[in-house]
């Protein structure tokens, strides 16, 4: 083996070195539970991760591996999905039911396990199965590597904003009866921003 050989080699022994390095493995647990909830006067139970309403942010860099354990205490079956995620050479982990994968059953978990590849940016969770999404979903923030700078001037401050409805009625009961007679579902009561509908619609401020 030459010189040149021996240096390219030791080129790439290093390069991956730093990157195993750089990369870490974050962990994040779901707990699929069922939560009162308040809004324009209306409380009801709905379905949520760790009881919260939007659902936790997760938060990673480009090149680490998530593993989010999904644990489902509700009688629903669940499936998550990362919206606009690569999954390169992961597809078992995008997360729609039926599709990629069986859902997980009441009692029953399944941890996610994948690695951001080449994506930096805000993207956002959601269920993957009936309508579910309506309360299930939070956003992901993947910041860039540790070694590459922001292509603009660092913000002073970041705050993930989510846009979502919220239905009065119980969401599965909308989609089963828009299934039963072929109709379009109702539509939603409200608009949200983080789970709020805002002052533009009555008694919303009560339920901040």
């Amino acid at each position: 083996m030459g010189a040149t050989e021996i240096f390219l080699l030791s080129l790439m022994i290093a390069s991956c070195l730093l990157s195993s390095v750089s990369a870490a493995t974050r962990h994040y647990k779901f707990e699929i539970k069922m939560q009162n909830v308040t809004r324009l006067c209306h409380t009801k139970s709905i379905v949520t991760v760790n009881g919260q309403f939007p659902g936790p942010k997760i938060v990673a860099r480009e090149g680490d591996r998530l593993e989010i354990e999904v644990v489902n205490h509700v009688h629903n079956n669940i499936s998550i999905h990362w919206h606009g995620i690569r999954q390169v050479r992961s597809g078992w982990a995008d997360g729609p039911a039926y599709v990629t994968q069986c859902p997980i059953q009441n009692g029953q978990k399944y941890v996610y396990n994948f690695t951001i590849i080449g994506q930096r940016g805000t993207f956002w969770w959601h269920a993957h199965i009936s309508w579910l999404r309506s309360t299930l979903y939070g956003p992901i923030i993947i910041l860039p590597n540790k070694n590459t700078p922001y292509p603009f001037a660092k913000p002073y401050k970041e705050i993930p904003i989510i846009f979502g409805e919220w239905f009065n009625a119980d969401t599965e009961a909308i989609i089963s009866q828009a299934l039963q007679t072929g109709g379009g579902p109702n539509v939603s009561d409200a608009y949200t921003i983080n789970g709020l509908p805002g002052p533009l619609y009555n008694f919303s401020a009560k339920d901040f």
